[in-house]
C-alpha cells in the first residue's frame, strides 16, 4: 500500500509539471459513476442511406430513408420527385418493381443487423413518370417559358420555376405535369406491402414509420404542388389521416412525426410564413395564427394530435421527431478558423440555457430540453427523436470533433433516437467518430450505455467530456473531445469510490478499489485520421493524468477490477 500511496503524488507532480509548459491548457474531469445515472439509448447513433458494409463498420442499429425527395416517393412506380432540391423532377429509380428502392434499403440494413426508419408521404401527392419510365418535371421551359435556371445535366427543359423575365416564381403550373394525387388509401397499399415483406409491430425490420418530411416548409420545397401554403389544420389532418391508416394495417407499428425542420417551426406554420412574406407583417398576425387562438404552431400541433387521439381512441404517434441544422455556416465544408470556432460553440444549442444562438435565430434554443418540455405539456407519453442533423466539414477533424460532441450530448441529455444526415464517407474522421462510440476496436466494443456524472472544469467550447458505464462488462468509459484549434490539454482525472449503487449495480468504486492500480485503455483520433491505440494509462487510487492534443477525440476504457 505504501508504494501506491507514493505513486499518486508522483503522478500528479508530473501533471503539475506539464501544466507549466507553454501552449497547453489544463482541466480536471471528476467522474462519479454512482450519480446522475441515465440509460443511453443506442438508437442515438443512427445514420441515413448507409450501405451494409458501413452499418457493420459503424455498428449502428438504425438506417433512415428520408429527406425532401421521399415526400413524393411513388411506391407503385418506384419513382420520386426531387422538388426544390433538383428542378422539381420526377425521376424513375433503377427498378420498375413496386417499392424496390425502399425494400433495398431495408434489406441492406437487416443484413447488417439493424433496422430501418421509413418515410411515408402524407402531403397528398407522389411522383409521376412517363409511360416508358421517362423523367417528367413540373416547370417545362417549353410550356412555361424561359426560367433563371434549368437542369444542366440531363433535362435542359426542366426549369427551376422562376421566370427569367422578372425573377418571380411561376404560379400557374399544372401539378399533374409530373405528379399524381395520393390519398392515405394509396399509401395503404405500400404499408401492406411493407408489413407482408418485413413484418409487423415490434418484430418488424422497420423500427419506425416517419410521416413525411418538414411539413411547415412544403410550400417552399414542394411549391409546384402547394400554390397556397397549407394551414395548420391541413398539416394536422394530413398527419392524422396517415397515422390512422398505418394503425389500421399494423396496430403495433411505431410512428413518428411531425419531422419539422428547425427554429421557426416551433412558432409558425407554412401559412403563417407565407402570409408574413406576402403582407410584410409579422407571422403572429396571420389568419392561421388567429385560427389557432394565437398559440404557437408546434405546441398547437402536439395538443391537437393528443386531442384527436383521445377522441378516436387510436394512438397516433409513438415518437415526436424534429430536425436541426446550425444556421451560422457550419453546415458546409468551410473550415476557416472563424467557422471552426462557431462549430465548437454551436453544439450548445442542444442543451445550454445560457447560450443564445447568434444567427437569425437570436434565441436560447436548448433543443432537447425544449422538445421534452413541449411534449410533456402537450402530448405526454411520446419518446423524442432528432431524425436529421449535420454540422458539416465531415472530412475535417473540426467536423469530427463537433460530431463527437453531439453524440455525447445526445447520450447525456437522454435523447431517445437520432439519425445523422447522411452517413459520413468511410474514409472521413467523422465516420471514425461513430466508430469510437460504437466499434473502436473492430470487435464492436462500445461506449457505455449508462451515462454517469462528469464534472468538467474546462470551457465546453474548448473541451467537452462524457462518461458512461458499460453494462456488458462494468467498464467505465470516458470520451474526451478536445475542440481547441491550438492547445494541447493536460487532464487530471478523478474517479472517486462510491460503493454499490442503489440498484445494486456497479459504481465508480467498482473500477478503483483499495488504492490498487488499474490500466485504462486509450484510443485516440486526431487530424491524422486514424483511430490509434495508445499506451495504457495507470489509474492509481482513483486518479490519472492524460494529455490530449488539440482537435482530437480520445476514448478511455477503465475496466472493472476482478472480484477478490
Amino acid at each position: 500500500m505504501r508504494a501506491h500511496a507514493l505513486a499518486v503524488p508522483l503522478l500528479f507532480a508530473a501533471c503539475a509539471a506539464a501544466r507549466l509548459l507553454g501552449g497547453e491548457a489544463t482541466a480536471t474531469l471528476h467522474i462519479d459513476a454512482a450519480a446522475d445515472r441515465r440509460p443511453i439509448n443506442p438508437e442515438i447513433y443512427g445514420v441515413a442511406f448507409a450501405s451494409t458494409a458501413d452499418l457493420q463498420e459503424l455498428n449502428t442499429p438504425l438506417n433512415r430513408y428520408g429527406g425532401n425527395h421521399t415526400s413524393r416517393y411513388n411506391w407503385k412506380l418506384n419513382a420520386d420527385n426531387r422538388g426544390f432540391d433538383w428542378f422539381f423532377e420526377s425521376i424513375p429509380l433503377k427498378s420498375s418493381e413496386p417499392g424496390a428502392e425502399v425494400d433495398g434499403i431495408i434489406a441492406r440494413t437487416v443484413a447488417a443487423g439493424g433496422r430501418a426508419l421509413v418515410t411515408i408521404p402524407a402531403n397528398g401527392w407522389v411522383a409521376k413518370i412517363g409511360p416508358n419510365r421517362e423523367r417528367l418535371w413540373s416547370y417545362s421551359v417549353t410550356k412555361y417559358g424561359a426560367q433563371t435556371r434549368a437542369d444542366p445535366e440531363t433535362s435542359p427543359d426542366a426549369g427551376n420555376g422562376v421566370r427569367a423575365c422578372d425573377g418571380q416564381p411561376i404560379r400557374d403550373n399544372d401539378p399533374l405535369d409530373a405528379n399524381q394525387p395520393a390519398t392515405p388509401e394509396f399509401q395503404r397499399g405500400w404499408i401492406e406491402h411493407l408489413t407482408a415483406r418485413w413484418g409487423r409491430g415490434t418484430d418488424s425490420a422497420i423500427r419506425c414509420y416517419l410521416l413525411d418530411n418538414e411539413p411547415s416548409i412544403w410550400h417552399e420545397t414542394h411549391r409546384d404542388l402547394f400554390k397556397v401554403a397549407p394551414t395548420s389544420a391541413y398539416l394536422r389532418d394530413a398527419l392524422v389521416d396517415t397515422a390512422m391508416m398505418i394503425r389500421k394495417v399494423d396496430p403495433a407499428a411505431r410512428i413518428g412525426a411531425p419531422q419539422e425542420w428547425g427554429w421557426d417551426a416551433f412558432f409558425h406554420s407554412s401559412s403563417d410564413r407565407e402570409w408574413a412574406v406576402t403582407h410584410g407583417r409579422e407571422a403572429t398576425d396571420s389568419p392561421d395564427t388567429i385560427a389557432r387562438g394565437g398559440m404557437d404552431y408546434f405546441p398547437w400541433l402536439l395538443r391537437e394530435l393528443a386531442a384527436r387521439e383521445k377522441e378516436s381512441g387510436v394512438r397516433l404517434l409513438d415518437m415526436v421527431t424534429f430536425h436541426w441544422y446550425p444556421q451560422g455556416g457550419e453546415y458546409s465544408g468551410d473550415v476557416s478558423p472563424a467557422i471552426q470556432r462557431m462549430r465548437n460553440r454551436s453544439t450548445r444549442i442542444f442543451w445550454d440555457p445560457g447560450y443564445t444562438d447568434p444567427t437569425w435565430v437570436n434565441g436560447v434554443v436548448r433543443l432537447i430540453p425544449r422538445l421534452r418540455e413541449l411534449v410533456a405539456e402537450n402530448y405526454p407519453g411520446r419518446t423524442l427523436g432528432i431524425t436529421e442533423y449535420n454540422w458539416g466539414a465531415e472530412g475535417h477533424i473540426n467536423g469530427a470533433t463537433a460530431q463527437a460532441d453531439i453524440l455525447g450530448l445526445f447520450g447525456r441529455e437522454g435523447l431517445d433516437l437520432a439519425t445523422r444526415w447522411m452517413t459520413p464517407p468511410g474514409d472521413s474522421p467523422t465516420f471514425k467518430v461513430f466508430q469510437l462510440y460504437r466499434n473502436y476496436d473492430g470487435r464492436c466494443s462500445t461506449f457505455g450505455d449508462t451515462a454517469v456524472r462528469l464534472t468538467n472544469s474546462a470551457d465546453s467550447d474548448e473541451l467537452s467530456a462524457f462518461a458512461a458505464e458499460r453494462s456488458s462488462d462494468g467498464a467505465l468509459t470516458l470520451m474526451v473531445v478536445a475542440k481547441s484549434l491550438e492547445n494541447t490539454t493536460e487532464l487530471a482525472l478523478e474517479f472517486p469510490s462510491a460503493g454499490p449503487t442503489a440498484g445494486g449495480g456497479a459504481a465508480a468504486g467498482g473500477n478503483v478499489v483499495g488504492g490498487a492500480a488499474l490500466q485504462a485503455q486509450v484510443w485516440q483520433l486526431t487530424a491524422a485520421n486514424r483511430i490509434e491505440r495508445l499506451a495504457d494509462v495507470p489509474v492509481l487510487a482513483g486518479k490519472a493524468c492524460v494529455k490530449v492534443p488539440a482537435q482530437s477525440v480520445t476514448l478511455l476504457v477503465l475496466p472493472k477490477p476482478a472480484a477478490k
